[in-house]
């Protein structure tokens, strides 16, 4: 038996030195850098969350959560972004069965509902706005526009990626370098989901008192 065939993937002691092998395979790379990103996000949010946590309180005699949120409103939001992400799933399974059809549906509803989400999202501030309570009323309204506005930025920046997926899809198929821009696109798009899900936890429903 040959040493490669013994070895397939080149396990053992005999193997070319790291240093020789030359650079990391793309998907690799391309993989490593995008979590990284994804950690710096997660950096990011962690920032808003703490500057929230300080200023919750600092209302400056104006409106606490319990008094603004609308939480049914919320709530819906929450189930179509959490539909929107199973949806999104859904799509990536298609991708492995390299069925551009369903990939395309399923992408379709995503963002469908990535957008019924958003549109709940800017009713939401322009509501808030609208009755004098905008991120200049007090420092627990600038933290919290901070916050939630964040997030919807990144659904937003979202969208456009899922929309670019879809026509690349839709033009070139499921070559690999289009695979792995869609498979950080997943991960990019279920992160937000975590995110929002805390987000909803620590801000809605303990601001709200519920």
């Amino acid at each position: 038996m040959s040493a490669s065939a013994a070895d397939p993937h080149a396990l053992g002691r005999g193997e070319v030195p790291i240093s020789e092998r030359g650079p990391a395979p793309k998907h690799i790379v391309v993989a490593y850098g995008f979590w990284i990103f994804l950690l710096s996000d997660f950096i990011l949010f962690s920032g808003f969350f703490a500057a929230y946590a300080v200023l919750v309180t600092a209302t400056a005699g104006g409106p606490s959560g319990r008094e603004v949120f609308d939480l049914p409103l919320v709530a819906w939001e929450t189930a179509a972004l959490l539909l929107s992400s199973f949806a999104a799933g859904m799509a990536s399974v298609a991708m492995l069965a390299k069925n551009r059809l369903w990939f395309q549906v399923g992408m379709a509803v995503a963002g469908a509902l990535g957008t019924l989400f958003l549109c709940g999202e800017v009713y939401e501030f322009a509501h808030l706005i609208g009755e004098g309570n905008g991120p200049g009323r007090s420092a627990f309204l600038s933290s919290f526009f901070a916050l939630v506005g964040c997030h919807g930025l990144h659904v937003a920046l979202g969208l456009t990626w899922l929309t670019t997926m879809m026509a690349q899809v839709w033009t070139k198929g499921f070559r690999d370098d289009i695979v792995r821009r869609v498979q950080c696109f997943m991960l990019f798009w279920h992160a937000l989901d975590i995110i929002w899900v805390a987000l909803f936890t620590t801000v809605y429903l303990l601001g709200s008192g519920v």
